[in-house]
């Protein structure tokens, strides 16, 4: 949409075909202040790479100031510890506490969801929530292991090595994609890339999530079911399949314990939706289940045999596993492709849960500083035999709803995780494996977010295929692949807008200086011997031939409109070039090219209000000499007023 409009009272106006051209003063088509090569590199790396200005704070400070706020940028703790007291500290023990009741049992199912040890789990819930608790920015982001990231890794690692057969090299190789997902996180952040995930887009990330987390739901089959032989592949059609050829291996008494918790840990998650003051009982249902279903196969063990439990846990802290890192060999490339994705869907998640949050509560979060935190956190966690870890939705809600009041939470947490790791492991033995299928499906049906895609196709259709197409792709190809796919999609659709522009017929709003689009606006009339064509988009080596053809395909309809309407011959094509961003040099020769088109039909054509760049690159290429004095000018208004009274235009 463009619109131009004068403001200035006219002196005199000249009317026809219902359009009252005023005579007014031309303003000049100004160039923008000259800059240097250096000046205008600056400029566009600082816009590119720094749009935050994270060096404002540093400006006209003494050194030690500078010092002191570098250490504070690094290490956000410095910036809030100074003021934090006991009243901040009651509010983080309770959430801290409360978060640690739900990513306890949730880190045991999730590091199963990866197909690692359940012991990974925990180990993953205490080392990463103490460095992000000194490199984070957010107040109510808490980390540990999460769903979507334990799939993705657990099916692309199991297509090439078992986790039963090696589970050796399978943990090597969990441990070292978790350490190339946190070097290229934190490279994204100290390179400033961040706008790299946001080729992830929310319809892509919504089908893709719902996708996983049917696949996630089916997959829990297994242990909801007791079933011991199942397949290894992720496809939706192998795990229907493998469910229904396995019935010998159903354990009703697996069953009747795995939808009897079930229920009970749907029911408390609906109580918490409706009443969301009540979110405690959601977030300690969880670790209820865990306890009592323990204490039930505990006590009835002798008739209880069918019931798989978890068994031994070793006692202890994180041991080091830097040793453990596999930098060659035949499945580095694997190791390093899976380090990515789940790198980038990881650290899309803690950042736009971060974000959310920070929303709520009136603060901002810098997103680089958030992926250098993650990434750190996961490098480090990779030595120390964690797997990958990010900022969890479930648990930050329950962290912000439990009033958090900074990452302190995240410290009471680990606390938390390492006295259970220390002292309370030999209670998990007898913990069955179906309570762990239970919890993983209620995480993961709050994954299937099907308003969201109601949304998109209310308002965007290509929004929702792209949705779809990942959904589908995950359920019936592959994790990756679907991801892959909705991906492409989403790309395609960008190279569609840039190699697709709008171009829009504009026409005067009768009694008024305004022009807007005649097929949005009933009342826009077109104005007598003037065509207006508006470029919605930057004009670039993609969409200059595009745009070429689809303004002398404008002109050729606007002739045969004419000559079927019997209305007065077209003299003039005003190009509106207000919402034209850029132009680059193939966009330059577009310009001229449809100038020359033009001339051979006596059409003159005008410019119309070029922004800075692309008025300078107008000036630079000499293509402004081509429009000589009056074929520029500032408005619409403007040309066809002066048009009109030069050329002395009657109907």
């Amino acid at each position: 949409m463009s619109s131009n409009k004068v403001e200035n009272v006219p002196e005199i106006s000249i009317s026809f075909g219902g359009f009252t051209a005023m005579e007014i003063e031309t303003h000049k088509v100004c160039l923008p202040p000259n800059k240097t090569v250096f000046q205008s590199l600056k400029h566009n790396f600082s816009e590119i790479f720094f749009p935050d200005d994270p060096l404002h704070k540093f400006k006209n400070q003494k050194p030690i100031k500078k010092f002191l706020l570098g250490l504070q940028y690094f290490f956000p703790i410095l910036q809030w510890g100074s003021d934090y007291g006991f009243q901040l500290l009651k509010s983080d023990v309770i959430s801290g506490l409360t978060i640690a009741s739900l990513a306890i049992p949730q880190g045991i199912s999730y590091a199963k969801l990866a197909n690692l040890p359940p012991i990974i789990g925990l180990y993953s819930s205490f080392v990463p929530p103490l460095l992000y608790a000194v490199l984070g920015s957010s107040r109510h982001l808490a980390v540990g292991p999460v769903s979507i990231a334990s799939l993705v890794m657990g099916s692309m690692l199991r297509e090439a090595v078992s986790p039963t057969q090696d589970p050796a090299l399978y943990l090597k190789l969990a441990l070292t994609a978790t350490f190339f997902a946190g070097v290229f996180q934190t490279s994204l952040g100290v390179l400033r890339l961040g706008f790299i995930i946001d080729f992830l887009s929310k319809p892509t990330l919504t089908g893709f999530t719902a996708g996983a987390a049917v696949i996630v739901g089916l997959q829990q089959l297994k242990g909801m079911l007791g079933i011991t032989h199942f397949t290894p592949k992720m496809q939706i059609v192998n795990v229907l399949s493998s469910v229904f050829t396995t019935t010998k291996e159903w354990s009703w008494q697996t069953a009747v314990m795995g939808i009897c918790f079930l229920i009970f840990l749907l029911a408390t998650r609906h109580i918490s939706i409706k009443k969301p003051r009540l979110f405690w009982i959601s977030a300690a249902a969880p670790l209820t289940s865990v306890f009592l279903s323990t204490v039930l196969v505990y006590a009835f063990r002798a008739h209880t045999s069918a019931i798989s439990t978890i068994g031994h846990l070793p006692k202890g802290l994180n041991p080091p596993s830097a040793n453990m890192l596999y930098f060659s060999g035949t499945h580095l490339a694997l190791a390093i492709k899976t380090g990515i994705i789940c790198g980038i869907l990881s650290l899309t998640e803690g950042v736009a849960v971060g974000r959310t949050f920070a929303s709520l509560r009136n603060y901002q979060i810098d997103g680089n500083k958030e992926m250098i935190a993650i990434g750190v956190m996961n490098m480090a966690g990779s030595c120390t035999s964690c797997y990958v870890t990010t900022g969890s939705f479930s648990r930050s809600a329950v962290n912000f709803n439990a009033g958090a009041q900074s990452a302190v939470s995240n410290i009471v947490m680990a606390a938390t995780v390492m006295i259970t790791l220390l002292f309370l492991l030999p209670l998990f033995y007898f913990t069955p494996n179906v309570i762990l299928a239970a919890i993983i499906i209620t995480a993961v049906i709050g994954l299937v977010n099907y308003q969201e895609a109601i949304k998109f196709w209310r308002v965007d259709k290509f929004d929702f295929l792209t949705c779809l197409i990942a959904f589908f792709g995950v359920l019936f190809l592959s994790v990756q692949m679907g991801l892959a796919i909705a991906v492409g999609v989403s790309i395609f659709k960008i190279l569609m807008n840039v190699t697709r522009p709008a171009t829009v017929v504009l026409g005067n709003i009768p009694g008024t200086q305004i022009f807007q689009n005649v097929g949005r606006y009933a009342d826009a009339t077109r104005v007598p011997s003037f065509f207006i064509l508006a470029i919605e988009s930057p004009i670039c080596f993609a969409n200059s031939t595009y745009l070429q053809e689809r303004i002398l395909r404008w002109v050729r309809e606007e002739e045969e409109r004419i000559q079927t309407n019997k209305e007065q011959d077209m003299k003039t094509v005003i190009l509106d070039l207000t919402a034209v961003t850029a132009i680059d040099t193939n966009g330059l020769e577009a310009i001229v090219e449809i100038r020359k088109m033009l001339d051979k039909r006596s059409y003159k054509l005008v410019l119309v209000n070029p922004v800075g760049q692309v008025m300078k690159k107008l000036e630079s290429s000499r293509t402004l000499e081509l429009f000589a004095e009056k074929g520029l000018y500032l408005t619409v208004g403007e040309a066809i007023a002066d048009i009109s009274k030069r050329f002395k235009i009657e109907v």
